[in-house]
């Protein structure tokens, strides 16, 4: 081969390199893996969730990890994609699914250790653009995902497959539906403009309930005697009624409250700006830890006495006495 011949081909070579890393770099997510890596504990991280004595998260590219130790340390998990993930529910200590960007469903069957993809933005009927934000499971079978624009979907066989209950809740301006929680014996969806749904069985609906706020809301907590819903500004919500009627609780935050928690005999609230809130009254009243160095706050977790926090950065125990 001559020299220019040479050259040539090392010119072409060169040349398709680019060709090669762009295609490389636009591997659609739904088709990668989660990157295993060491200081992924580190990352950020918007969902916590019990599956028995273990506690797992979920965060930004897919990555998932849990912790038998309390929060000590953590174990990455595999998972089949790398698109964001927002919430993780577990119904038993077995049995999880967690939901996130790219309309994706994933579940485990080994307590969160290994995952498989149900559902994404690319199933016949789903809309890839719709990110599904929330998730929860009454039992090993029956469970809800909620997400943008009304977006309600629901399985009766453990996410096999799923039907929309979009036209099912009465939120006609298709608000954005943030979070879904069990309190006591009802199921609440809480989002946009100061929405409370609250499931009425019977009917097979999800029925608004009138709330004295008008500005997001992006969690529910509560036990037997009370629900509380919080959101922007410190804004957070009381009602002893089923959503009857409702309380301003004072948090004494000009920040978003993002997160909840009960157990124990306490509620904990925290905020994007790393505040820890505790409630020994029912959600009545809520008093502020004193933290050395707060850290932004997206979702809580009970662990013992203690509770398990998650954010943009990583994972921390915080001691509640």
């Amino acid at each position: 081969m001559s020299r220019h011949a040479f050259r040539a081909v090392l010119a072409a070579a060169a040349l398709a390199l680019p060709v090669a890393s762009m295609a490389q770099a636009f591997r659609d997510v739904l088709d990668t893996p989660a990157a295993l890596s060491a200081a992924a504990p580190k990352g950020l991280f918007n969902g916590l969730a019990r599956a028995g004595d273990r506690v797992v998260a979920v965060g930004q590219r897919g990555h998932v990890v849990y912790s038998d130790d309390a929060g000590r340390t953590w174990v990455q998990a595999k998972v089949p994609v790398s698109s964001d993930l927002v919430a993780v529910a577990f119904p038993n200590a077995s049995l999880g699914w967690a939901v996130g960007h790219d309309g994706v469903v994933l579940h485990s069957a080994d307590a969160g250790a290994t995952w498989i993809r149900q559902l994404d933005g690319r199933s016949p009927g789903q809309n890839a653009e719709n990110p599904l934000l929330d998730v929860w499971f009454e039992s090993e079978h029956n469970g809800f995902a909620v997400g943008a624009f009304n977006l309600i979907l629901r399985t009766k066989d453990a996410g096999g497959s799923w039907e929309s209950w979009s036209d099912r809740s009465d939120n006609p301006k298709g608000l954005h539906l943030y979070a879904i929680r069990a309190v006591g014996e009802d199921l609440y969806i809480a989002g946009e403009q100061g929405l409370v749904l609250r499931l009425d069985r019977e009917a097979a609906r999800w029925r608004a309930l009138e709330l004295p706020y008008k500005g997001t809301l992006f969690g529910i907590t509560g036990n037997a005697k009370s629900v509380v819903v919080f959101g922007l500004r410190g804004n957070a919500f009381r009602s002893a009624d089923r959503g009857r009627s409702w309380q301003k609780v004072e948090t004494g935050l000009q920040v978003g409250v993002t997160g909840g928690t009960t157990g124990g005999g306490r509620m904990v609230l925290v905020s994007n700006a790393g505040h820890v809130l505790v409630s020994k009254d029912d959600g009545a009243s809520f008093k502020s830890l004193a933290i050395e160095r707060p850290l932004p706050a997206a979702a809580v977790v009970g662990a013992g006495k203690d509770v398990l926090i998650a954010g943009p950065r990583g994972l921390r125990v915080q001691t509640l006495d």
